[in-house]
C-alpha cells in the first residue's frame, strides 16, 4: 500500500523536505493502520524537520507527533475499520513515520477513540500542546490551594502557554501572562489579566528568594526566564516546567528547599535537555 508524506532527508549537511509516495509496509500483529485526517505542527516537529540532534532516530521520516483520523485496518480487538481515533506521545514523529502522511501505522495501545463531543478537526486545533497545557493545569487544580493569588505563564503566546492562558482564566484564575511579542490585545483576548514584557521582567536579576506575589506557575521558555518566576512563587505553590529547557541542572543546584532538600520545583513534563 503506497501513500503520500512529507518526507525529511539528510543529504549531507542539509535536511530538506517533500511530498513524496511511500510504501506502507503489511501491518503488524497489535498494529492499526490510520487513515490522517489532521495533525498539528509542534516545535519537536519542526527540529525533526530539521535534522536537530536526538529528536529523530534516523532520515528519511516522516514527522507529525500526533494525529487524528479513522482506522483503516486493525489487527487490535479494540479497534475496528472506521472508528475515528488520536494519537500522540510515545514514539510516533520521532522513531515511527508521523502524522504529516496520509497514513500511520502504530501499536493500538498508543491510540485513543475520539471523545464523542469533538470532532477530528477540534482534537487537533488543541493537539498535543493543549494536552500538555492540560496537564500542567490538572497539576496545579490537584495541588495547589492558594487561590488568593495569580498564576503565571512564561511563553504564553505560544501554543502550551496561550491554551494554559485561556484554561485557568475559565477557572477563575488571575492569569498573568510573560511574554515577547507585541500581542497584548490577544493575550488580554485570551484571558490574561496583566501583560508582563519579557524584557522588563528580566531587567533585574533572579534571587535566590524573591518576594513570592504567584500561586503557581506554568513555565515554558526555561534559562533565566524559569530562574525568576521560581523565585516568585509562593512556597506552597506549584510549578510546571516543560520544553527543552537551556541548562536544567543549573534550575536544580539553585532551588532547592525544605528541610528535606526536596526540590522547590517538582512537576517536570517534557524533556530536560
Amino acid at each position: 500500500m503506497k501513500y503520500k508524506g512529507y518526507l525529511v532527508e539528510e543529504k549531507g549537511d542539509t535536511f530538506s523536505g517533500t511530498i513524496q509516495e511511500v510504501e506502507m509496509p503489511p501491518i503488524a500483529d497489535g498494529n492499526v493502520i490510520i487513515k490522517v485526517n489532521y495533525s498539528s505542527l509542534n516545535y519537536k516537529d519542526a527540529l525533526a524537520s530539521s535534522g536537530a540532534k536526538g529528536v529523530v532516530s534516523s532520515y528519511p521520516f516522516i514527522p507529525g507527533i500526533d494525529v487524528a483520523g479513522e482506522i483503516l485496518e486493525s489487527t487490535s480487538t479494540n479497534f475496528s475499520e472506521g472508528d475515528l481515533v488520536i494519537a500522540t506521545g510515545y514514539k510516533l514523529g520521532m522513531s515511527v513515520f508521523g502524522g504529516f502522511g496520509e497514513l500511520v501505522q502504530i501499536p493500538s495501545n498508543w491510540v485513543v477513540p475520539l471523545p464523542d463531543n469533538m470532532s477530528l478537526l477540534q482534537s487537533m486545533s488543541y493537539g498535543t500542546a493543549g494536552l500538555t497545557a492540560g496537564a500542567c493545569v490538572k497539576k496545579i487544580l490537584d495541588s495547589s490551594k492558594i487561590i488568593d493569588m495569580p498564576v503565571v505563564v512564561s511563553g504564553a503566546t505560544g501554543g502550551v502557554g496561550s491554551v494554559a492562558v485561556n484554561l485557568l482564566n475559565k477557572l477563575g484564575y488571575e492569569v498573568h501572562a510573560i511574554t515577547g511579542k507585541p500581542t497584548e490585545e490577544k493575550l488580554l483576548n485570551m484571558g490574561a489579566s496583566k501583560i508582563i514584557d519579557r524584557t522588563e521582567f528580566l531587567g533585574t536579576p533572579a534571587k535566590p528568594l524573591d518576594r513570592a506575589i504567584f500561586s503557581a506557575g506554568v513555565d515554558t521558555v526555561g534559562g533565566e526566564t524559569l530562574s525568576k518566576m521560581l523565585s516568585m512563587i509562593d512556597a506552597h505553590g506549584k510549578k510546571n516546567v516543560l520544553g527543552m529547557m537551556p541548562h536544567p541542572e543549573r534550575m536544580i543546584d539553585k532551588y532547592l528547599s525544605g528541610e528535606d532538600g526536596s526540590l522547590f520545583f517538582e512537576n517536570l513534563i517534557g524533556n530536560l535537555k
